[in-house]
């Protein structure tokens, strides 16, 4: 569904295009005069389309991570679930809760049950520092892992509406089992997101087992490395789209045991219906006595983590600024150029009736053209990204925290738009002065 954002900027590139097809029609002098000279001059112009093809390319992948991003923050959580955190953190892996203030809270008018049991997950999130094995050396030596450990595995399931590959199976109640035959160590169970298992898969370890040659990715019964022990997967989940995609869930007790992480950090409670869940929020928020807390629908608390999205967009107007002007002043050295070269035409032109507009008309139809076609195969390379997973940091705005997360590129028609729109102002900018300098020429100083 296109958003009212995307409409305008397709109402623009609309908007653009149709004056310049009306500046095409309008014009006096015939369109294969424009052609005939582009083909004549065809190295300066296949510059100056690879430059706007490059610049239009680079803005295209760039604004389909931020669009990605934010798809993927717009897309987890579900606006039935509330969460819970403690007042004074900005996000859940900062969030500090005692069992006493959440035990209270399964118990609340509003949350659904299956049958005795509440459809209420009490967790532990943190983010782990994880080496890399085997690193490249250009490549990062270490990443963020999100963990998330949970009481009950089902139940949680439930809540964040999760489903297994098939194949797999949840944690036992346990949460460890024996290693290998050689090795007398147990080993802690755990449950994967699809994102993570590709993240941990391109270790170069990795690439010897055959889950990974044959998926992609790691799979059941194949093992990770993390805070001094050995993991072992047990269940992938079906979690492409979420941010729940890049996390691993384990026996939350685990997780205090190995990392020493006692407190839990969030509640995440399921309500009947988003009005319930709205008015579930506001209680815990106003009236909820227990202990000071902060109570979200779940999908504004995704949608509030932006901090990357809004530094990526300053980054990238930045970049397509500088880029921009590159490419203005390309046109106009090959515009200008071209006006040198054809003098005594722009004379012989002026002489017998062609006006000082027609002139102009003609000069920026050029610039356009060029600007169009160059804009146009910018567009299109950088649509190729589109569902190429990528790897980045998200967080909370201030104060956030950093997690890996593993996303997936989005090119809409939107971008598309945008990409277009810059590459036919740039045209018009980059061409206006050289085809004013045109316009004003004499007739008979031009053909002496």
């Amino acid at each position: 569904m296109l958003t009212e954002a995307t409409l305008r900027w397709i109402g623009g590139l609309g908007a653009a295009i149709v004056c310049v097809c009306l500046l095409a029609i309008s014009g006096a002098v015939p369109l294969r005069y424009n052609f005939r000279n582009l083909t004549v001059r065809w190295r300066t112009t296949l510059l100056t389309v690879i430059a706007f093809t490059f610049v239009i390319g680079l803005l295209t992948v760039m604004l389909s991570f931020v669009n990605g991003m934010q798809r993927l923050t717009e897309s987890s959580g579900r606006d039935t679930n509330v969460l819970v955190i403690s007042a004074s953190a900005t996000d859940e892996a900062f969030s500090s809760l005692t069992p006493e203030a959440v035990s209270g809270i399964e118990n609340l008018p509003g949350i659904s049950r299956e049958g005795e049991q509440p459809l209420c997950s009490r967790e532990t999130y943190l983010v782990v520092n994880q080496p890399i094995e085997q690193p490249r050396s250009e490549g990062p030596k270490r990443r963020f892992l999100q963990l998330r450990g949970v009481d009950n595995a089902e139940i949680a399931a439930r809540v964040h509406e999760v489903r297994l590959h098939p194949g797999g199976s949840w944690f036992s109640a346990a949460g460890v089992q024996q290693g290998d035959a050689d090795d007398d160590e147990t080993v802690v169970e755990a449950v994967i997101g699809e994102g993570a298992a590709r993240e941990l898969g391109r270790d170069a370890s990795n690439w010897q087992r055959d889950s990974v040659k044959a998926l992609g990715r790691l799979d059941v019964g194949d093992t990770i490395s993390m805070g001094g022990r050995r993991w072992r997967i047990v269940g992938v989940m079906q979690s492409a789209g979420s941010t729940m995609d890049s996390e691993i869930w384990t026996y939350r007790p685990l997780v205090a045991f190995i990392f020493g992480k006692q407190s839990y950090t969030t509640v995440v409670a399921r309500c009947a219906s988003s009005a319930a869940a709205g008015k579930l929020a506001q209680f815990l928020e106003k009236e909820y006595k227990v202990a000071p807390i902060k109570a979200f629908v779940e999908t504004a608390y995704y949608a509030g983590l932006s901090g990357t999205n809004q530094q990526f967009t300053v980054a990238i107007m930045v970049v397509a600024f500088v880029m921009a002007v590159g490419g203005v002043f390309g046109i106009m050295n090959t515009m200008f150029a071209a006006i040198s070269q054809r003098i005594k035409d722009i004379g012989v032109m002026r002489i017998i009736g062609f006006s000082r507009t027609q002139i102009l008309t003609s000069f920026m139809l050029e610039s356009l053209l060029i600007a169009f076609v160059g804009a146009a195969t910018g567009c299109l390379l950088g649509s190729l990204v589109h569902g190429l997973s990528a790897t980045s940091v998200v967080g909370s705005g201030q104060g956030g925290g950093g997690k890996t997360v593993v996303l997936k590129l989005v090119v809409d028609s939107g971008i598309l738009s945008k990409g277009m729109i810059l590459g036919i102002v740039m045209g018009f900018v980059g061409g206006l002065l050289p085809a004013g300098g045109a316009m004003r020429l004499k007739p008979l100083d031009a053909v002496r």
